[in-house]
């Protein structure tokens, strides 16, 4: 794990009460939206995306639709639809 990980792992422990742990829950919900929403914002209806699909296996497709956290992307070779976690994805 890299340093500021540690260190917040670190923190997270020291906490004692719920209504701590609670806001600490919160933080990471708004922070993962955030990049979640900043992902969507870089790519664009007919992109080229790939992202890592089930049992590992890499698949490559064209963006369809993009939506406030999650892509719609059709595989080039199965010729499938998939809905995608916006942060999952990277551009080619």
């Amino acid at each position: 794990m890299c340093n500021d990980v540690t260190q917040a792992v670190a923190a997270i422990r020291r906490l004692e009460s719920s209504d701590q742990l609670n806001q600490v829950i919160e933080a990471i919900k708004l922070q993962q939206t955030w990049v979640a929403k900043n992902a969507a914002r870089s790519v664009q209806v007919g992109s080229v995306v790939t992202f890592e699909g089930r049992r590992g296996r890499t698949v490559t497709g064209e963006v369809l639709k993009v939506n406030q956290k999650t892509i719609v992307v059709l595989d080039q070779s199965t010729q499938q639809r998939w809905k995608v976690t916006a942060s999952m994805v990277s551009a080619i």
